[in-house]
């Protein structure tokens, strides 16, 4: 990596002896140069310098790496962690993965991308800050893990592409055997695919697909003139009416003995609490602040979460109830992360804590090493369940 560092860049444009792109979720990156002693906070101090934004500990974006096995994964990386020290880890990791042979186009893709959330904060949104947390908005929105409707899917489909690509060219109707209404239609098709929900393009038939671009192109013709700036400020607007907003969602299937029917449901972690939502509709069944969670974490091979709930209304009279879910060992690691995080935060009303693991204790050992060690596989589990 760092040979490759050094062969590539410019010298011009960089007066450290590393650099390294860091992207975003509009597909676009920025080059940040560091050094062998830089650690992320360092790191990202310059990076938010140069694109605009304000510090993690306002902004609640984070920096994240990709998971050396390929598979969709990330790692949440500590502020106080090298830059250096996370590229040979992630490098050993890949070496462990494939011994023999060395994958020498491949190397550790940074991401910046918003991990929490805090509603007092987004007074104080840069410009950068808003068009990144859109392009994210809209990819929970396509992955089906934000609750759009139809019609609203299509809305905020019109304004996604208005912000990538400006406005919408009127097909010339005088080409010869209609090429440019075809490929009209082939480039609403591809933006449907980009910002449209999965789950509402399945199963639809070419001439339905037709009819969809058309109607797309109907509310992207209402946009011209519109900046990608307005474009933005509008899609967050109406995103920010759900309440919910901003949370992280995780799939998940309660476990017996449980108050919960025995289906998958969504976990979302935000500021207030944890929130349970059924899976199809995304509506609230429960949710538990977290002056209620005594103790959480990876229980076996499961999630586990312990509460305490007044009795029939009576503050002086308590219930203790365990959930157990089941989920993704990965997943399972996030969560806790996150979880230790907002709690945190909650405990200190009077100053928002960084959007990156604490510096506390996981059975022992610091959250980085725990998230680190086993990079590729996350095969690890606990054996009981965890405090932070």
């Amino acid at each position: 990596m760092e040979i490759m560092s050094i062969l590539l860049r410019n010298p011009y444009h960089h007066s450290l002896p590393f650099s390294i792109p860091v992207h975003f979720m509009n597909a676009t990156y920025q080059v940040v140069g560091f050094d062998g002693s830089t650690t992320v906070e360092e790191f990202l101090h310059t990076l938010n310098q140069e694109i605009g934004m304000r510090k993690p500990l306002h902004s609640g974006f984070a920096l994240f790496t990709d998971d050396p096995s390929g598979k969709d994964l990330e790692h949440c990386l500590q502020c106080n962690v090298k830059i250096c020290d996370v590229i040979s880890k992630w490098e050993q990791a890949l070496k462990e993965l494939h011994p023999g042979k060395y994958e020498s186009n491949r190397i550790v893709r940074l991401i910046y991308k918003s991990r929490m959330y805090f509603r007092a904060q987004a007074k104080g949104e840069t410009e950068r800050e808003r068009l990144l947390l859109t392009y994210q908005v809209n990819d929970e929105v396509v992955n089906g893990r934000f609750p759009v409707n139809k019609d609203l899917a299509l809305e905020v489909t019109a304004l996604m592409a208005q912000v990538e690509y400006g406005d919408l060219a009127r097909p010339n109707p005088s080409s010869p055997g209609g090429s440019s209404q075809s490929k009209m239609q082939q480039f609403l098709q591809q933006v449907l695919e980009k910002f449209y929900p999965k789950h509402y393009r399945q199963g639809l038939t070419p001439e339905q697909i037709r009819q969809l671009s058309d109607r797309l192109a109907t509310k992207w013709m209402l946009l011209r003139g519109c900046s990608g700036a307005e474009c933005v400020r509008i899609y967050l607007t109406v995103a920010r009416k759900w309440s919910l907003f901003g949370a992280k969602l995780f799939t998940a299937k309660p476990i017996a003995p449980s108050p919960l029917e025995e289906k998958p449901v969504w976990l979302a972690v935000n500021e207030d609490g944890i929130n349970i939502l059924e899976c199809s509709t995304m509506h609230l069944v429960i949710n538990y602040s977290y002056q209620s969670v005594m103790t959480f974490g990876g229980c076996r091979d499961d999630f586990m979460v312990v509460v305490s709930e007044a009795k029939d209304g009576n503050l002086t009279k308590t219930t203790i109830e365990k959930l157990i879910f089941a989920m993704a060992k990965p997943k399972i690691l996030e969560l806790t992360l996150i979880l230790a995080s907002y709690i945190n935060y909650s405990s200190c009303h009077s100053s928002p804590i960084p959007p990156n693991p604490p510096p506390a204790t996981f059975s022992g050992k610091k959250l980085w090493e725990i998230d680190s060690k086993h990079f590729p596989t996350m095969t690890r589990t606990t054996q009981g369940p965890t405090l932070l």
